[in-house]
């Protein structure tokens, strides 16, 4: 009886085990939080410190430059080194997206923090225009660009649930950058110089580049190399769409970053003090605009929140007409900073959300960065030219031209949230 009731026990199926189940392919889920995922954001924060954060002091570089005592020239062709530092920021992602890609994140992390430390380093040794637009634009915004991709494209690894807040988070470091390098090289230019207030800065990087150095890590790692160019991306119609969307308005924040600072003083409306703190004021408003549009955008969409959002920060720009007094640009630097706020640190997650394949992160945020950059290389000059030269200056034009083009990227969004999920209001997207 027991030969049969063995062999009736071996013709049974066989029951489940309880070992760990088959290998599954591709990366395991983000982990959405732990100590590792917030040291990433942690690092990235250090990152936009120094890129951003460095590029949205401009308007103390701006204000000084335009004074000639380091040299003279035009309001326009000083905007272009801003202009150019902020394109190649964009543009060296190109680079930098198939790079890191293919796993070489240290590589990008030292060669960009070098460069904008030697860049800095350089610009303080400078007395003629084209030795500063060589250091402070060519060099510290190529090496900008080097660590910005990475950046974004490296937190959506750590993060799917809560991607908006931890971008947002990092984000905030360019808004923290954007007031302590203004003051610090405001107060510092007249007590030991420009040339020392400028190393000054360069320190300050030096020392917080080892935060990002140390912690942090590549999560998921391509199988093999792919195509330095994503052609399918100029296929896709709502991601092209959002690109000229996103060149759009960086136009208008270049007409806001490159001077509300100047505006205030040449118009008389703040001493000189007050009007080299404007830029910290405009950061300072802009460091819960980094935050809590992005901590809103996972609960309803981020299209559904940079959309509206992106057409207020049109309106509140041409509310500058309306400012006449200290009081007014203060309120009007604190408001227009926190609207600012989202375009550093929305347009990495719908860049996101428009990938569909995850692996493909770094290349398209690369491309689509660099093509949108095209806003900030023509946002200063374009201003400059707006605002002409002389005695009178066209201000109510430059206000305008910043105003409109916030308004003009906030419906060409409204296009993309349409294309993505149609007119439906309920839907998340």
């Amino acid at each position: 009886m027991n030969l049969d009731n063995d062999t009736v026990n071996t013709e049974q199926p066989l029951a489940p085990t309880s070992g760990p189940p088959p290998p599954t392919s591709g990366p395991p889920p983000p982990p959405n939080g732990g100590l590792v995922a917030w040291l990433q954001v942690a690092a990235g924060f250090v990152l936009f410190f120094n890129t951003w954060g460095l590029i949205s002091a401009f308007g103390v570089f701006q204000t000084y430059y335009e004074s000639g005592e380091l040299f003279k020239t035009t309001s326009t062709n000083i905007s272009w080194i801003g202009s150019i530092q902020s394109f190649l920021l964009q543009l060296a992602g190109l680079i930098a997206g198939p790079v890191y890609d293919r796993g070489y994140l240290r590589l990008l992390l030292v060669t960009g923090s070098f460069m904008i430390v030697f860049g800095m380093m350089m610009l303080s040794l400078c007395t003629e225009y084209w030795q500063a637009l060589l250091a402070q634009a060519f060099c510290v915004g190529i090496g900008a660009g080097l660590l910005f991709v990475p950046t974004v494209s490296l937190l959506p690894t750590y993060f799917n649930t809560h991607l908006g807040l931890a971008v947002g988070i990092a984000s905030s470091g360019s808004s923290l950058g954007g007031v302590i390098y203004p003051i610090v090289l405001y107060r510092l230019i007249g007590q030991i110089g420009f040339p020392w207030a400028v190393r000054c800065v360069a320190f300050i990087a030096l020392a917080t580049f080892i935060v990002p150095l140390a912690v942090m890590r590549i999560r998921v790692r391509v199988p093999k190399p792919r195509a330095v160019v994503d052609w399918s991306a100029f296929r896709d119609a709502p991601f092209v769409t959002f690109m000229l969307a996103v060149l759009i308005i960086f136009i208008a924040q270049c007409v806001l970053l490159f001077y509300i600072s100047f505006y205030s003083v040449n118009r008389g409306f703040t001493n000189e003090s007050l009007g080299f703190y404007m830029t910290a004021i405009f950061n300072a408003g802009s460091v819960l605009g980094r935050i809590l549009p992005n901590a809103l955008s996972d609960r309803i969409g981020v299209f559904n929140t940079m959309a509206p959002l992106t057409v207020i920060y049109g309106v509140v720009v041409l509310c500058l007409l309306a400012v006449h007094n200290a009081a007014g640009m203060v309120v009007e630097g604190i408001v227009t900073g926190f609207f600012s706020g989202m375009v550093i640190a929305l347009p990495p997650v719908c860049f996101r959300v428009l990938t569909k394949n995850p692996s493909m992160i770094g290349t398209r945020m690369g491309q689509g960065f660099a093509i949108s950059g095209l806003g900030l290389l023509l946002g200063g000059p374009s201003t400059g030219a707006v605002l002409g030269t002389g005695e009178s200056l066209n201000w109510t034009g430059v206000w305008l031209y910043g105003g409109v083009c916030g308004c003009v990227a906030g419906l060409i969004i409204v296009c993309v949230r349409i294309m993505r999920a149609g007119f439906a209001l309920n839907i998340k997207v």
